[in-house]
């Protein structure tokens, strides 16, 4: 069977592909912005997490974050190993850690929010306050976390 051209379907008009863009594009945005080269969109994410629920544990920083427990346990590798977060195991189970920001990582978080902030506005782009407004509300709906 030989190749045909499909006039109905176009890539480039996909709603995955607009999302990798936008995403790839806002990732750019946060490596130009951020202060620290070495602290990832991922690693902030987790960071706020754990400023926002101390003492959480991996699975909790996975479901906050919609990143799976693998990549958080990585992540939280990292981070301790910067100093930014520390894990204190359950006694007598080794399996169990729950997490906090160091001293270190409050303050780099802290210093990042700004940075944020300011990478949203930057994404967001020229759209207005409506259309900021509906996108997060679509955004949400089709990730589904669309809140009553």
């Amino acid at each position: 069977m030989g190749a045909t051209k499909s006039d109905d379907y176009q890539f480039s008009e996909q709603i995955g592909h607009l999302l990798r863009r936008a995403y790839q594009r806002h990732m750019a945005i946060f490596q130009e912005t951020v202060p620290d080269a070495t602290l990832t969109p991922t690693q902030f994410v987790v960071l706020c997490t754990v400023r926002d629920h101390d003492g959480c544990e991996i699975a909790d920083i996975a479901r906050a974050t919609a990143i799976d427990e693998p990549s958080v346990r990585g992540i939280v590798e990292r981070l301790k190993w910067r100093g930014l977060l520390d894990a204190k195991h359950e006694p007598g189970d080794a399996r169990h850690m729950r997490m906090s920001l160091t001293p270190e990582g409050a303050v780099l978080t802290a210093r990042t929010v700004p940075f944020a902030r300011e990478i949203s506005e930057v994404t967001f782009g020229d759209l207005n306050a409506q259309e900021r407004s509906e996108l997060i509300a679509l955004l949400r709906r089709i990730s589904g976390m669309e809140t009553d």
